[in-house]
């Protein structure tokens, strides 16, 4: 499997799911049940609307027999990213008391594991290893015939293998899932699987597992639905190019106007397929049998997995048109050496303005709009140079779109409905225009709807106005940073450093500022100060939380020859509490600094005149001629 460097872990949905307890067919949506939505936000453009058909109405849901009330919606924060990290991760609890674990959200796995404590062979991860010791609440799914048996510990097992060669294996067991603080979702008894074994990318990626959202009873899906707490739909909404982020909805949606949806055949594949006619550059279609997209598992969409991946045929005609659209731009070398990357420079900040619109026809005749942001990725060692984050999928026919095919992109998997929606928007933004709470919300949702009204939320939106009522505008947050080096061996580094805590953070250089550093003992206190991006007044609680995350969970990363860090504390301050000046303090800071210098320069060279034309005009009578030449000029 191919990665971008540093090593992501990119879960291609085409994988081969060894010893599965549990597998038979899905079973679909009892109507009968009631469900509500649970919205997970991913920590870490705008859309024209038109009007909606009678079939995107809302979902009515019905209410439980027996006087079982339904469960509350669960909004709980995401972190990471497809720039740093290849994939995005939400915070599950598992046991009792809970135990915390950051689970990349994968539509192409059907199981959640996480490490356990006696895992054999399990790299370093975010998290400690969950102790089934510690859990009042762990029960082991004893075994029967429906599942591979470790006859040693009497226990249901799972082994999963994927095509970049990585693998997961361990004991399933009951536990009790829950989704944070923030939701308010109760929480829900569910099988997971207790890691023993892990390899390749699984076992060195940041991340502590897997959560499964995939097609199979073990999902984390399927079991929230075979309970009644959700409706059979999820949705996902990934952040663009330079910022991560955005949200997570397990439960049915009311579809925001103008989303495009694609017919999605549970019969086709295991997997979330869509139907592609045909694919676009510049307006122009690409000379290929429609055919093409239908092949092996057809076109598939998998959350777990970066990039893109055509046929061979599909990728070759791909390239060519895109090379043919791209004027004056000069092909580079990729970032890693390793890897025969397609990159382009001297396209500048905005890769719009140099790279073509591309066009995906679905069956039904309507089209997904990909910007560049949806099928490049920065080049990390070229400012301005950006390489094509879509590759030919070897010789595997399936076409297969991975996460940077719906940056900025509303998709629900409605599998009730048996179809995918597609809707252009800002996901950065998307959580924080989501949460709403009764006490902010005017007019909050009715208690016998099964979906969420996202309109309002989603709207196209980027001014601080139309942020909620009773969010705190983040304006700049500080940290203190201790780190391992001395004085005077970072003193030559300074800028280095500002630009990969920058990287690291996921923001753009000019917005991290050096405010001060001293040298204590063999090591440097730096305080640094994060500013909004020129383009805005305030840091988006999105960002500003993710930043945050970052550092206090140690997620921030240095190279070695920084040596180790620690930071010592942070704070954020509202924008509402700074004044003109504040908000403008380093320009003011650098025009005083210049003011300052210019006039200190002007009375120096006047003094220096005046005071050099009076010496030259008094000369002693018997001065001697070396005498002048020591007169100070």
């Amino acid at each position: 499997m191919r990665v971008f460097a540093p090593l992501v872990l990119s879960l291609l949905l085409i994988s081969r799911e060894l010893a599965v307890c549990f597998e038979s067919s899905p079973r679909p949506f009892d109507g009968d049940r009631t469900s509500t939505p649970i919205v997970l936000p991913l920590a870490y453009s705008s859309a024209n609307y038109t009007s909606r058909s009678a079939e995107e109405s809302y979902l009515r849901m019905r209410g439980l027999r027996d006087g079982v009330h339904s469960a509350h919606n669960a909004r709980m924060p995401l972190f990471d990213d497809l720039l740093t990290n290849g994939y995005y991760t939400t915070q599950l609890y598992i046991g009792t008391p809970p135990q915390k674990f950051a689970l990349i959200v994968d539509s192409g796995s059907t199981v959640t594991y996480v490490p356990c404590s006696t895992c054999v062979q399990c790299g370093n991860h975010q998290d400690p290893r969950f102790r089934p010791e510690h859990s009042s609440t762990y029960e082991p799914v004893k075994c029967n015939i429906d599942c591979n048996c470790d006859k040693k510990k009497m226990q249901c097992t799972y082994e999963r293998q994927y095509a970049e060669m990585s693998s997961s294996s361990g004991l399933l067991a009951h536990e009790v899932i829950s989704f944070g603080k923030e939701s308010n979702l109760m929480p829900q008894h569910a099988i997971f699987g207790c890691e023993n074994s892990e390899s390749g990318d699984l076992f060195n990626q940041h991340a502590d597992g897997i959560m499964g959202l995939g097609r199979g009873q073990l999902s984390m899906v399927d079991q929230l639905v075979e309970k009644g707490a959700i409706s059979d739909s999820f949705s996902l909404c990934y952040g663009g190019m330079d910022l991560g982020g955005g949200a997570m909805v397990l439960g049915g949606i009311l579809p925001p106007p103008g989303m495009v949806f694609a017919h999605s055949d549970p019969g086709r594949s295991p997997y979330y397929n869509i139907e592609l006619k045909e694919i676009h550059v510049a307006g122009k279609a690409l000379h290929l049998n429609p055919r093409i997209f239908d092949r092996k598992h057809g076109t598939v969409l998998d959350s777990g997995t970066t990039y893109a991946y055509l046929p061979q045929e599909a990728f070759s005609a791909f390239k060519d048109a895109l090379i043919s659209n791209l004027g004056s731009l000069k092909k580079v070398d990729g970032p890693d050496p390793n890897y025969k990357d397609i990159c382009f420079a001297g396209a500048g900040r905005d890769p719009s303005k140099s790279f073509p619109e591309v066009d995906m026809v679905l069956g039904n005749g309507k089209k997904l709009k990909l910007v560049p942001e949806n099928y490049l990725f920065r080049h990390s060692k070229i400012d301005g140079a950006y390489c094509l984050g879509v590759f030919q999928n070897g010789k595997d026919p399936t076409t297969l779109l991975g996460g940077i095919i719906v940056r900025n992109t509303l998709v629900t998997y409605d599998r009730q409905n048996r179809r995918i929606g597609f809707w252009k928007t800002n996901c950065s933004e998307l959580w924080d225009r989501l949460h709403i709470t009764k006490e902010n919300s005017k007019d909050p949702p009715s208690s016998t709807s099964s979906t969420i009204d996202l309109a309002p939320a989603l709207s196209p939106s980027g001014s601080k106005d139309n942020f909620l009522p009773g969010q705190i505008q983040v304006g700049i947050i500080t940290f203190d940073m201790f780190l391992n080096l001395t004085y005077r061996a970072l003193l030559p580094h300074l800028k280095e450093l500002e630009v990969l805590v920058a990287h690291d953070l996921n923001i753009t250089s000019y917005q991290v500022h050096l405010v001060e550093f001293t040298g204590q003992g063999n090591g440097t206190l730096i305080k640094w100060a994060i500013s909004p991006a020129a383009t805005s007044d305030f840091i988006s609680n999105t960002t500003a939380m993710g930043i945050i995350a970052r550092l206090t969970e140690h997620r921030f990363r240095l190279p070695e020859t920084f040596g180790s860090y620690e930071v010592v504390q942070w704070n954020v301050e509202p924008p509402s509490r700074r004044s003109w000046w504040q908000r403008h303090l380093w320009a003011v800071g650098v025009a005083i600094s210049a003011l300052v210098m210019l006039v200190f320069t002007t009375l120096s060279v006047w003094y220096l005149r005046r005071h050099t034309s009076s010496l030259q005009a008094y000369r002693p009578v018997d001065a001697a001629a070396p005498e002048q030449e020591m007169q100070p000029l």
